[in-house]
């Protein structure tokens, strides 16, 4: 009878436990993200004017930083900041290192598969970059048929570059590493948001330029993994009180001059 009752008592505490850790593992982010008193973001911090550290504190100072902190505040919570390389900071969100990105991710249907995102915050375009002494006039993807063109892994912009067959398509870890190509003439062009590429070339002080807009308008938003229904409505509600109230604007207006989280005019999409 002693034994039968301890297999009892051993039988009800497995299940306890069994029962526990499938709670704990169904627990929606945002039930963790409160608990914690954090909001974990991944970003590059290598990325001006979206991400950056400030080379006299130190500090993460940009665009999407400046957005990741009042989506926390939105929350309840404080933004705890994780730099990573782009090209492995999808993998580093499915892992668990962070609870979003706040990074430009733009919005694919690719992506969608596997992440959920937030409502779109900002709304650009591809651009292309050549050397000021050359005269060529790249109009389309299409032209760079035969050609070396620079991206940085994993963006939307090399999906896009290698969608089109006949690109010699080159990937980078970043901007820096392919605008130091492109200016030694290693490269034909380069493809990158035209929100940065104003202050990349600005601060590369290389001999660059911007060339044409290729492609439409892309929406960039913050990704974060499937099954949190409670935290997607969370996020959805911050992001819309953030616009209603114009801080979206606001931090919009502080980094470009322009409010860069409305949709672009048909015009800016050719």
């Amino acid at each position: 009878m002693k034994i039968a009752t301890l297999k009892k008592i051993l039988t009800a505490g497995l299940i306890g436990v069994t029962c526990f850790a499938a709670s704990a593992h169904a627990q929606d982010l945002l039930d963790q993200v409160k608990t914690r008193g954090t909001l974990r973001v991944g970003l590059e911090g290598t990325f001006p004017p979206f991400n950056s550290k400030d080379p006299k504190t130190g500090e993460l100072v940009g665009f999407d930083v400046d957005i990741a902190k009042a989506v926390a505040a939105k929350l309840g919570v404080k933004p705890e900041f994780v730099t990573t390389e782009w090209s492995g900071i999808i993998a580093g969100l499915q892992a668990g290192k962070f609870d979003v990105i706040v990074n430009q991710v733009g919005i694919t249907d690719k992506r969608k598969e596997t992440l959920d995102f937030s409502p779109a915050y900002t709304y650009s375009a591809a651009q292309l970059i050549q050397r000021k002494d050359d005269s060529r006039q790249f109009k389309s993807l299409e032209d760079l048929k035969g050609k070396k063109l620079g991206v940085g892994l994993g963006t939307n912009y090399m999906d896009m570059a290698k969608s089109v067959q006949g690109i010699d398509v080159k990937t980078y870890p970043g901007a820096p590493e392919y605008l130091r190509d492109l200016a030694a003439g290693r490269l034909d062009a380069a493809l990158n948001d035209r929100l940065m590429l104003a202050y990349l070339l600005k601060n590369s002080q290389l001999p660059l330029r911007t060339g044409a807009s290729v492609g439409a308008g892309n929406p960039s938003g913050i990704p974060f993994k499937k099954g949190n229904p409670k935290f997607a409505k969370a996020i959805d509600d911050a992001m819309t009180q953030l616009e209603a109230d114009g801080t979206f604007a606001k931090i919009s207006d502080k980094w470009f001059g322009i409010d860069v989280t409305k949709p672009l005019p048909a015009t800016a999409n050719q």
